[in-house]
């Protein structure tokens, strides 16, 4: 028995006037799914409990079978797991996003326009990290490059506990209602204010700047974290597994997990990342002897914070037709019994360009069993069928069930 996960991260969403009152996945043109969908379990889920900040982080670690509430320590000390760097018990990851400000106004009255800078290439992150690194690095703290405008700081002996706003939750908003206290977040405050100085006029920016791209002039730290641990999947659930994705979360998940990451060339993280790579990557690894394969593709949340309806509604089709089809075709073609499980981590809705914690969608197609399914999957026939799971680490036990 084979197993397929496809994770179309921040997928479900609520209606949208400008695709004629429907959701992205109503819009979109997806003719495998919803062909699999017709005989499939159809349900919906909630991978993120309540009280809980529904991250990606979270949601991911419940669809496989990881209970958030026990396992999650933030989403930084995954991404650093996946980076390579050896976290000592010492030391606290962050996240460090590079934003775009406004540039009017002193910094605590500046808007936040964009939490990627553009989704900023990682070439030129790269020079600005190691800008900041110079200027603030030292014994204790350090600045680590990581993709696109996901980046990594450690720092010794710092707080793990303190509740930093995220940054794509503020877009459109003055920073200073949102930026860390200035007595109890007092280093944070200080070190994010000052990477502006850095920032603002460093050469990359001057050259995005003349390009009308937005500018990487600041970082946003949040999701603090110290080292993780997850059992092994494979000590669970007998199988050998590996996850493919553009991102260092998820990476890092996978390789607390004890699963192999799967690393695929132009996989990007956004919309133009390389769809039919992730597709063959997935063949491959099943040709190799692989159980399972775990595809999460990040398009459809980068979209979601983008508030591009458009481009959300394409990553959906892109999704299926360079990635579901083919492996489908593959896993058809194999002659072994198999089953697909697609499925959001979580809504990104269009209309708030944040994570949102409502239920999601889900399917599980079995080669060897006929259900009753839907004509078409969406967040609107799922939860018409009253299969409700309000716990995501629920899903791998009905996945992999006898």
């Amino acid at each position: 028995m084979k197993e397929l996960v496809i994770v179309y991260d921040g997928m479900a969403d609520r209606k949208i006037s400008a695709l004629g009152n429907k959701t992205p996945m109503q819009a979109a043109k997806k003719p495998t799914m919803d062909a699999l969908a017709r005989t499939a379990m159809v349900g919906t889920v909630s991978n993120v409990p309540q009280g809980m900040v529904p991250e990606s982080d979270t949601a991911n670690l419940a669809i496989l079978s990881y209970d958030p509430k026990t396992y999650s320590k933030g989403r930084s000390p995954l991404e650093a797991v996946s980076m390579g760097l050896e976290m000592q018990p010492d030391e606290t990851a962050y996240r460090c996003n590079v934003v775009t400000l406004s540039d009017e106004g002193d910094y605590d009255d500046k808007i936040i326009l964009d939490h990627s800078a553009g989704e900023i290439s990682t070439a030129e992150a790269d020079e600005l990290i190691k800008a900041l690194e110079k200027a603030f690095g030292n014994e204790s703290r350090h600045f680590y490059t990581g993709v696109s405008y996901r980046h990594c700081l450690l720092w010794k002996n710092s707080s793990d506990t303190y509740p930093f706003n995220r940054p794509h939750d503020i877009l459109g908003r003055r920073i200073g209602d949102y930026l860390p206290d200035k007595q109890e977040g007092k280093a944070f405050y200080d070190l994010m204010r000052a990477s502006y100085d850095v920032l603002k006029d460093h050469p990359v920016n001057i050259a995005r700047r003349k390009a009308g791209k937005n500018v990487a002039n600041s970082i946003w730290l949040w999701s603090p974290g110290k080292k993780p641990a997850l059992p092994s999947f494979r000590d669970k659930w007998g199988l050998d597994a590996a996850v493919i994705s553009a991102v260092d979360l998820i990476k890092g998940i996978a390789l607390c997990a004890g699963m192999e990451s799967i690393d695929v060339e132009g996989a990007t993280g956004n919309l133009h990342t390389n769809y039919r790579g992730k597709a063959d990557a997935a063949i491959d690894a099943f040709k190799r002897g692989k159980d399972l394969v775990y595809i999460h593709v990040e398009a459809p949340d980068e979209c979601g914070h983008q508030g591009d309806a458009a481009g959300k509604t394409k990553s959906i089709e892109c999704i299926d037709e360079m990635i579901l089809t083919p492996v489908l075709g593959y896993l058809r073609a194999c002659g072994e019994p198999f089953r697909i499980l697609t499925l959001p981590d979580h809504p990104t809705p269009i209309e708030i360009r944040t994570h949102s914690i409502d239920p999601v969608p889900f399917m599980i197609y079995d080669s060897q069993k006929t259900y009753d399914g839907v004509e078409t999957l969406d967040e609107d026939t799922a939860a018409a069928k009253r299969n409700y799971l309000p716990d995501g680490t629920a899903l791998m036990t009905l996945l992999i069930r006898d």
